[in-house]
């Protein structure tokens, strides 16, 4: 995801600095959209208006912002560190509250429109944090990303994706099950998605993903171990608030099923494979 975002950045005409874990990843990266390459976050952070992170989860997020070589070492005051991590919105407000005391800014800013979305500039990004540090940040953010929306204070971009994540895992199992129905009946299940997507039954997945589904192709987009680490985030929200979520409870089961079968790496949509592979 964020070896695209930063490519926008580039043709935006930003001077852009990248790290990466890997350091062969951000090599690769330099050598297709220029720019330059650091080997420390430290290093990379340093002098920029506004650093970007985009890693897997709280624990890798503390690991490139804390520390001497981390991020937050080599930001100078009045900064902005936009976190493009889905994390939860505990280590979110954490890190604003670390910023602070530095002198910086933080907003969390998780993203939706997987990796085709990065790829074409695409993406829906939920920003927690301050007005004023939202305001500018923004236009920056709006180089990959096509609707860019303040939520309210640190932590509501976390669970604003909680939740956009919530309403993905119930919609695919549904559409698994309405598609795997099709199939069995009989029916041409392409030309059921044709004609339903006319009406009240259609959805961005079901465009997008729903033939791919019955063509079994599943080798893209968001994979299932992802989706479960997402959920998982959600889950221990739900606990804090008081929320029920008893259908995505389900689907996540589904889902480890999945993952115990060697198949998460496939696109969260591969749902279906549980109820046509009998």
């Amino acid at each position: 995801m964020g070896a695209p975002m930063a490519g926008h950045l580039v043709k935006a005409g930003h001077d852009v600095t990248v790290y990466n874990r890997t350091q062969a990843k951000a090599a690769a990266w330099v050598a297709k959209h220029g720019g330059k390459e650091a080997v420390t976050p430290k290093a990379a952070s340093e002098g920029a208006e506004i650093v970007f992170t985009c890693v897997g989860n709280d624990d890798d997020l503390r690991a490139v912002t804390l520390g001497d070589a981390g991020a937050f070492a080599g930001m100078r005051p009045g900064a902005v560190l936009v976190d493009h991590t889905t994390a939860s919105a505990h280590v979110a407000m954490e890190m604003d509250q670390r910023t602070r005391k530095r002198g910086l800014h933080m907003l969390d800013a998780p993203v939706s429109g997987g990796q085709s979305g990065a790829e074409q500039g695409i993406l829906t990004v939920m920003v927690g944090g301050d007005t004023a540090v939202f305001e500018r940040a923004k236009p920056v953010i709006s180089c990959f990303a096509r609707a860019v929306t303040l939520m309210g204070p640190s932590g509501t971009g976390q669970q604003t994706k909680m939740v956009n994540q919530i309403c993905i895992a119930g919609l695919l199992q549904g559409l698994s099950e309405g598609l795997a129905f099709a199939q069995r009946a009989g029916l041409d299940a392409k030309q059921v998605i044709d004609v339903i997507s006319k009406g009240a039954a259609n959805s961005w997945q079901m465009e997008n993903r729903g033939k791919n589904m019955i063509d079994g192709k599943f080798d893209y987009g968001f994979a299932v171990d992802l989706m479960r680490k997402d959920l998982n985030i959600a889950f221990a929200e739900a606990g804090v608030i008081g929320a029920d979520l008893p259908v995505t409870a389900l689907v996540n089961q589904f889902y480890a099923r999945l993952s115990r079968k060697g198949h998460g790496r496939l696109e969260t949509s591969s749902l279906i494979k549980l109820l046509m592979d009998k």
